[in-house]
Formats: C-alpha cells, structure tokens, sequence
C-alpha cells in the first residue's frame, strides 16, 4: 500500500473504531430504575377482569394497580391466564412478579399463597446456587432442606440484588410441592 493510500485510510479507519468503541459503551450504560422483574407481597385488593389489571396493597401499605401479560401464570389456581382470575378474591394473599413502571406496570405471574397456592417456610440459608438453581435452608429444629428454585427465583426475580438474600441470613420461602419436590418462587429475608 502506498504512502497516500495509507494516509487516506487511516483517518477512515480511526473514525471506525472510534464509533465502535462509542456503541459498544452507550450499550453497555446503566438504565436508570430497575429494569428487570420485581416481586411484590401483598393482598389483592381489587381484581378487575374487565381492565386486566388487579390492585394489590402491599405489606408496607402501598398499594399498586398492575395489568396482566397475555401470558399471565397463577400458580395456586386451577387454570392460567385470565381465567385463573377468577380465584383471586379480596384479601387473598399473593406474590406478584411484574415488570415496568407506573402504568406500564404488567403482571407476568400470580402466586397465590395459602390453601391450594404456595406454602411458606422461614429458616437461615445455608447456601444459595443460583447456577444448580437452589436454596438450602437450615430450620430452627436443627434439620435443613434444599429447595430447587424456579427460573425467576434463582436469577434474583424480585429480590433487589443489592439487598437480596445471602448465606447465614434468616429467609420466608414461598414454595408449592411439585412433582414430589419443593420449589421455591420466590424467598426475601425475614422480617
């Protein structure tokens, strides 16, 4: 290559790299909020089947209007989508998993806790492998039992990762027997 074509080029390919190191770094910056999926604890205040969208007030009071996915799961129902709505009464306790913000908030999965739905248990971790996809948990009578964790669970569904659950912390796990084994959808500290 000659002397003028190499002084063509390289500006050119400069000006390239430069646009791929500027990509690959504004790919790479934070969103501001939570971008993933957030779990909430609460009762169902309002189901309103008409709008698709419950209103569930919150252990610490606050109280959230979320409309549902297409998709929507109700595990502790006897059905899924809008038809599993049909369950969920006024003062049912539930864990909802959504995603988004204000009133864009939508609704993927509905556990229903208690009765027919999950069953809650609270003990210390032991160990957390969110790879194998299991809690461990160790009870207050000495004995430990080893929970497999849904998709959601185990890629910190709802547990703010910054305050999410560890080892040697006091945990309530909500978790239905499927199959012949427990698991768990979704754990927070204990309060």
């Amino acid at each position: 290559m000659t002397r003028t074509a190499r002084a063509m080029y390289l500006p050119v390919a400069q000006m390239g790299f430069v646009l791929w190191c500027s990509a690959a770094a504004l790919a790479q910056t934070p969103i501001p909020g939570h971008t993933g999926t957030i779990a909430i604890e609460g009762t169902v205040e309002k189901q309103k089947a008409a709008e698709d969208a419950v209103a569930v007030k919150t252990i610490d009071g606050t109280k959230h209007v979320l409309h549902f996915a297409k998709s929507l799961v109700v595990h502790g129902g006897d059905k899924n989508g809008a038809d599993a709505l049909d369950s969920l009464r006024e003062g049912t306790t539930v864990v909802v998993h959504y995603s988004g913000t204000g009133a864009r908030a939508t609704v993927q999965e509905i556990d229903v806790v208690g009765d027919a739905g999950l069953k809650v248990t609270e003990g210390t971790v032991t160990k957390i492998d969110r790879g194998r996809r299991q809690i461990t948990v160790r009870f207050d009578n000495a004995t430990s039992e080893t929970f497999q964790l849904t998709e959601r669970a185990a890629t910190g569904g709802g547990n703010d990762t910054a305050g999410a659950p560890a080892e040697k912390d006091r945990v309530t796990v909500f978790y239905a027997d499927q199959g012949g084994q427990k698991v768990a959808h979704y754990f927070r500290r204990a309060k």
